[in-house]
């Protein structure tokens, strides 16, 4: 009988034993008045399954402590008041600001990173210190303190073998991030990215779905001439080279034509129309309409299906700015102090009878991740796109379902208006544009 492989923490599907323990969880946190009390602002929660039954834990501190019964614990407990950390913090804080107190302040937490210990499954150990600088970098602070992490060193100090994970969000979402309780979420990058590498060393884990081969339609040539190219990109493919070992459609187009340049990007998983340049100077002058916002640029996309009541208008404009979450990148938050403008208008085209909308959008501005994040953030529309894998469910669809259906500009040559569709009749297997090969 062949072992399933334990969770990508990165990227995953959460199997039905992880739901009905989260579920459980969430159960019982409701139930119990102490508990609500402790998450009820929010927390990342976490769920491991072992060989000899179900882990639960929590990121950060609940209401200031690290220790809940019926949760595992830190992998360091920092939180002592009486605590070597937190007396030299309180010293710390004491001082003036100058030189001494930054350099005071980075040998502690330099100190606190040499405490967090942490094993792998080959009985390996090092310390949160080690694991960052052997690739050349400095952990976050907070690195060490999420729910994954502690999960699987209680796990291996305990000698239970690892069968599944996941972490899901409990109570009211901080901030600007885009969280809804009782949904599932990938690990964080910025802290968890190097730790967990290291804890699942010696785990067999499902591969990344990102280094799969996919079986990715043929991009359509839509209009070409000697200054522009104009491309229907199928989902699944990235517009210019990216970090996973896969030809992208510029690379491509490059290989048929020669001298072609990037002039905007959509995402790898979004699908539609994307325009690219056979010269510097047609790149400059598309790249100047972008930044003019002259360019004309509509999408069609299905939001989830919620328990909620949809509750906004049938049309409307989302303005909400955006900046990037440093730690967990890609992902992007909603930053009223820091965040740059972004406004998205928005025609809902009809509720269907799961409860799935369909809705077009047509971006004012062209942000990273603008339409995913006004969608799915509860001061946008509250519903996130169908098969968003970062700000909604990963189970919640076989592709992001987002499409460019229409895009006008001013050829770079004549200054004639340049006007493109590709609308969605269905969200069929042509429209989707690529599967993952056996």
């Amino acid at each position: 009988m062949s072992v399933a492989k334990f969770t990508y923490p990165f990227r995953y599907v959460p199997t039905e034993d992880i739901r009905r323990a989260a579920s459980e969880l969430i159960a019982r946190i409701d139930s119990d008045e102490h508990l609500r009390s402790l998450f009820s602002a929010g927390k990342m929660m976490g769920v491991l399954q072992t060989d000899s039954g179900f882990l639960y834990a929590f990121s950060g501190l609940a209401g200031g402590r690290s220790s809940v019964e019926g949760f595992v614990p830190a992998v360091y407990d920092y939180s002592d008041p009486q605590g070597y950390f937190r007396r030299s913090e309180a010293a710390i804080s004491a001082m003036p600001e100058g030189p001494e107190k930054s350099r005071k302040s980075a040998e502690l937490q330099e100190w606190l990173f040499r405490q967090y210990k942490v094993l792998n499954a080959r009985g390996e150990c090092l310390d949160v210190a080690e694991i960052f600088a052997r690739r050349g970098i400095v952990p976050p602070a907070g690195t060490g303190d999420c729910a994954a992490p502690k999960l699987l060193q209680y796990a291996y100090l305990h000698g239970l073998r690892p069968v599944a994970m996941g972490e899901f969000w409990y109570g009211r979402p901080p901030g600007g991030q885009v969280r809804e309780q009782g949904r599932f979420y990938p690990a964080c990058r910025g802290k968890c990215g190097p730790l967990l590498s290291f804890m699942l060393e010696g785990l067999d884990v499902d591969p990344n779905p990102l280094d799969r081969e996919f079986h990715v339609r043929e991009p359509e040539i839509i209009y070409i001439d000697s200054d522009i190219i104009v491309v229907n990109k199928p989902a699944g493919m990235l517009s210019v080279p990216g970090k996973i070992p896969v030809v992208s459609l510029l690379e491509r187009l490059r290989e048929e034509y020669g001298r072609v340049y990037s002039c905007h990007r959509l995402d790898m998983d979004t699908s539609g129309l994307i325009v690219y340049a056979r010269n510097m100077e047609s790149r400059a002058d598309i790249e100047e309409q972008f930044a003019r916002r002259e360019v004309k640029k509509v999408y069609r996309a299905r939001l989830c299906a919620s328990s909620v009541p949809f509750g906004r208008a049938r049309k409307g404009t989302i303005a909400l700015p955006l900046s990037l979450d440093y730690y967990d990148r890609p992902r992007q938050m909603v930053d009223f102090t820091n965040g740059k403008f972004a406004v998205t208008r928005y025609e809902v085209l009809s509720e269907l009878p799961n409860g799935e909308i369909d809705i077009r959008f047509y971006p004012h501005t062209g942000r990273t991740h603008q339409l995913r994040v006004h969608s799915a953030h509860p001061l946008g529309l509250g519903r996130p796109i169908k098969g968003d894998t970062l700000y909604g469910s990963p189970e919640s669809g076989d592709r992001l379902y987002l499409h460019a259906e229409s895009i006008e500009f001013l050829h770079p040559a004549d200054g004639d208006t340049m006007s493109f569709s590709d609308p969605v009749s269905d969200w069929d297997e042509t429209t989707c544009g690529c599967s993952p090969s056996d």
